[in-house]
């Protein structure tokens, strides 16, 4: 049964359409100002949110600014309700990420109308991808587009075969498409002038990558290198900006999924600028254990010592001495190789 969290100050109106949202199989939990109906919001956790505007305390346009401050709750579907009618009032809730506005006053199947249709937008759009170029396809339908453009995109894919250490793209050229991995690992580094590399991003089946320099309509600022044998779809920059300029509701979450990695990379790129030696290896393995575990009891990965050393942001000899350390105290198993994490607790305790 779906949560809906419905904030209205006025009490007539807060019974009457929690009434009829509760008669309309809905669960609701109603708060009487904003302030509540933040502290509600993130308890609950419920799956679409009604707000009045105009009220004491907190006004919606506050509720709204302080749940987009809460990762968890930027998804959430949120409707207002509103007697304001002006423009520049409508302007300011779609900005601030409101998703629809409904009139005061309103009827009972206008807003029930409203929540059934987008909640059914969010479930689609939630509804794991499915690997291949079917994620791209599953992207298309939830955008509602037609099934000759489906076709036309998804038809005849070229599909390009990369080996070990082969570069995908280089940094500082312009992008042309946006590569989705079907299998294979890869990964992005910077180069400084004096040619060490510093890795800053790590992608497995199922992710897409190029798509920074795509969004910004700039050059690559990073570097692709295979990590081993990979077979990459080749998705057209001119299919890319489509399916992104057909919904404003799939453009977001699109580049949502495409962007689930930018605070991956801050938190490293802190972690190399303050962390000691072994915390940084320690976090470089917890790092490839969280991208790239698929279910193993114990996870391992072949990766040259360089490049591993370049994402932990330290000296190659460095990272190598810590390996052994953390070998000698059994935190890990090196085996021709391939590093095996076989206590997963003590190497987390490292970071913490």
């Amino acid at each position: 049964m779906k949560k809906i969290l419905l904030i209205e100050d006025n009490d007539d109106i807060r019974e009457n359409t929690a009434e009829i949202l509760e008669l309309s199989n809905y669960t609701v939990f109603t708060a009487e100002n904003g302030k509540i109906g933040v502290e509600k919001a993130i308890e609950q956790k419920p799956d679409l949110i009604v707000c009045d505007i105009m009220m004491p305390v907190l006004d919606g346009y506050g509720v709204l600014f302080a749940l987009q401050k809460h990762p968890e709750m930027q998804n959430i579907p949120f409707i207002f309700l509103t007697a304001k009618t002006e423009r520049s009032d409508f302007r300011k809730g779609m900005e601030l990420g409101a998703d629809d506005y409904i009139t005061k006053p309103f009827n009972g199947t206008e807003l029930l109308k409203a929540i059934e249709s987008r909640l059914k937008k969010t479930d689609l759009i939630k509804q794991e991808l499915l690997s291949g170029i079917e994620g791209f396809k599953q992207l298309l339908n939830a955008s509602g587009s037609s099934n000759n453009t489906l076709q036309s995109i998804t038809e005849d894919r070229n599909i390009n075969f990369y080996r070990k250490k082969q570069v995908i793209f280089s940094e500082g050229n312009r992008p042309s498409r946006l590569y989705y991995i079907q299998k294979g690992k890869v990964k992005t580094f910077k180069t400084n002038e004096d040619g060490k590399e510093l890795v800053v991003g790590l992608y497995n089946e199922g992710d897409f990558v190029g798509y920074t320099a795509l969004l910004e309509g700039t050059s690559y600022k990073e570097t692709a290198e295979a990590l081993g044998d990979c077979e990459l779809a080749l998705i057209p920059k001119e299919d890319f900006e489509n399916l992104l300029n057909s919904n404003m509701d799939i453009a977001k979450q699109f580049i949502k999924l495409l962007a689930k990695n930018i605070t991956e990379k801050e938190e490293q790129l802190l972690g190399i600028a303050y962390n000691s030696l072994r915390k940084k290896v320690a976090e470089a393995l917890v790092a490839l254990r969280n991208k790239f575990k698929s279910g193993e009891e114990n996870f391992s990965i072949d990766m040259s010592r360089e490049n591993l050393a370049t994402l932990a942001g330290t000296a190659t000899e460095s990272l190598i001495r810590t390996l052994s350390d953390f070998k000698t105290e059994k935190i890990i198993d090196i085996k021709a190789g391939c590093v095996t994490i076989l206590n997963e607790k003590k190497l987390e305790n490292l970071i913490n």
